[in-house]
């Protein structure tokens, strides 16, 4: 209430006799309330969103707001001869939204053929991913030849999983082709199986030549020390699904390769909707360790987003000697 100069003393002093007596407790809670920063607010979101507490190891996990996102994207970046700056949104992970299909419930794996008539790969097709690994023949593979640098990339949570898009100009040469790299993403648990054995997640890295065809690379992510290149795509995780943030720092996709570079390879298919099949897959033979926080932290967001294991039907795994 407001009193105006024109009210008598007399008057003044009725209003004033009259009032309830003011307790100043609530304007030092209202002033904490305005201190308050915002993106401090975004980070208390966040937390209530993970539920998780800070690393053990004393590591810790710094979030992106959008806001930080837009003054990423409109600042400077430095660049170099070997650097790639500008990333792209291209990806399969993002077929189907609208067909709300999932990991479970009336959207689950075994109902996705239902879900949309593009979708019916998913059930009929015979050359399907993932698979369980094993009795593969040794052979004399060429080895995968990585070309990547240092990159910028964006992290969108797509209602599926998190997924990284980076920029044009990563890519790996196999079997006399080159691909390039357009995004990757997670999966707990792994979905491929090495004789019968899953991992705590995997990474899967999808590639395209230049005819269209795709190409991903897997790497099996197991329980142990911390993985630098992880812990990156955790600082920058988006606040909601659907949300994406660009990333101040460049990422450097070398650092998630494990450093014996032996593989297995089949022809599959895509391992979501629309499951389309004609997919070169190289599945890394040695696992990548990953901290029990960083799991920790992606299994809040999707305890599990595998699907399942899908029939060989006498396909030819190839392992490299």
């Amino acid at each position: 209430m407001r009193l105006e100069p024109f009210f008598a003393p007399a008057v003044l002093a009725l209003l004033l006799a009259a009032a309830p007596a003011f307790s100043a407790e609530p304007a030092a809670s209202a002033a904490s309330a305005t201190a308050l920063d915002p993106l401090d607010k975004v980070r208390q979101r966040l937390a209530e969103r993970l539920g998780a507490s800070a690393p053990a190891d004393g590591g810790s996990l710094r979030i992106s707001s959008r806001a930080s996102a837009a003054s990423a994207a409109s600042a400077p970046r430095a660049s170099g001869p070997n650097m790639i700056t500008e990333p792209r949104e291209e990806g399969h992970a993002k077929h189907g939204h609208d067909a709300h299909w999932s990991y479970e419930g009336a959207g689950a794996p075994e109902a996705w053929a239902k879900l949309k008539p593009e979708f019916t790969q998913c059930a009929v097709g015979k050359r399907q991913s993932p698979i369980d690994i094993h009795d593969g023949i040794q052979v004399a593979l060429d080895p995968v030849q990585f070309d990547y640098k240092p990159t910028a990339f964006r992290v969108v949570d797509n209602g599926h999983t998190v997924q990284v898009n980076v920029a044009a100009g990563n890519a790996i040469e196999v079997m006399g082709r080159r691909y390039e790299l357009l995004q990757f993403h997670f999966h707990r648990p792994s979905e491929e199986r090495i004789a019968g054995r899953a991992f705590d997640m995997v990474a899967h890295l999808v590639h395209k030549d230049a005819d269209g065809r795709l190409a991903v690379v897997a790497v099996l992510l197991d329980k142990g020390s911390a993985q630098p290149l992880v812990q990156q795509v955790w600082n920058n995780l988006p606040l909601e699904k659907g949300d994406e943030v660009a990333a101040r720092a460049p990422i450097d996709l070398n650092q998630l390769l494990p450093e014996q570079r032996g593989y297995f390879t089949y022809m599959g298919s895509l391992t979501t909707p629309p499951c389309s099949e004609g997919v070169l897959w190289m599945v890394m033979k040695q696992p990548v360790p990953v901290s029990d926080y960083q799991i920790a932290v992606f299994s809040r967001l999707y305890p599990m987003n595998a699907r399942p294991v899908q029939p060989a039907n006498g396909r030819l795994i190839k392992e490299s000697e």
